[in-house]
């Protein structure tokens, strides 16, 4: 896609990540992209591991992307975060580059249903994903750092619906809230390994998956933009970036001391 490549130029981040392998689920599209670009940039190389390797938004595939743009070793790896063996799959292929380090299970589907109208079969779907996936990411690559003896950092995608139950997004919020508590019983099981366990919690970032749940075209789109943005101290948005840069300390040992936590990043949202 004309204009996505970036010329990469030095900053303080260029070497945080150096000699690390990161893997990053749902790393096709939206904020999966950004973050195994934010690493790639950062010295890691990366495994994508997503259903498909075509973004949603448009462009390159990540791993072509972050090859051009950075020079690191990147690969794909077809990956439904619902099987475990496709999980461990993955994490297999990190072993090209030396061996996993950081693992990122952002893979995840909205849901906007009302709670009386959720099927079980919607359940399932989200649940499958939204928390088997992450549970199961966890563990697969908890189990494969501990034998590696090396320690390393794990990242869940959690949400700031974590904290804030609202009526439009019942089931999302409980998958969300999933993985906020399992996030630190795992850092618990996984610390005297030496491994992190850690969670993120966006709230309405610039990615896909806000556009098709509210902020599209026409006028439902406009009025849904203004009063997120109203009720926003920060005025807008988030934008991917904002959350790679996150997920990007958490990875580095610049947050060597850091496990069990879920930080919010919301631009206020969540205090107001």
């Amino acid at each position: 896609m004309t204009g996505e490549h970036t010329t990469h130029r030095g900053t303080a981040t260029d070497q945080l990540l150096a000699e690390k392998t990161a893997v990053v689920t749902g790393a096709a599209s939206g904020l999966g992209r950004s973050i195994a670009r934010t690493f790639a940039k950062a010295g890691a190389d990366v495994v994508v591991a997503d259903i498909q390797d075509q973004p949603r938004e448009g462009g390159e595939p990540t791993h072509e992307l972050i090859a051009a743009d950075t020079g690191q070793a990147a690969t794909f790896v077809q990956c439904d975060v619902t099987d475990r063996s496709d999980l461990v799959a993955a994490v297999d292929a990190a072993d090209e580059f030396g061996g996993l380090d950081i693992m990122v299970n952002n893979a995840g589907i909205n849901s906007e249903t009302d709670a009386l109208e959720v099927t079980e079969e919607e359940y399932d779907r989200v649940m499958d994903i939204n928390v088997k996936g992450v549970f199961f990411g966890t563990q697969v690559a908890g189990e494969r750092l501990a034998e590696q003896d090396t320690g390393g950092s794990i990242i869940n995608m959690a949400s700031l619906a974590s904290d804030l139950g609202t009526r439009t997004q019942p089931l999302y919020c409980t998958s969300k809230g999933a993985v906020k508590t399992m996030t630190y019983a795992m850092a618990d099981r996984f610390a005297d390994h030496g491994i992190r366990v850690n969670a993120i919690k966006p709230s309405y970032t610039k990615t896909n998956m806000l556009a098709e749940s509210g902020m599209g075209e026409g006028a439902a789109g406009e009025q849904f933009e203004a009063m997120m943005k109203q009720l926003t101290p920060m005025g807008r948005f988030g934008e991917p970036a904002e959350i790679a840069t996150v997920a990007l300390f958490l990875a580095s040992d610049l947050s060597s001391y850091v496990t069990a936590e879920s930080i919010l990043v919301d631009g206020g949202l969540g205090n107001t």
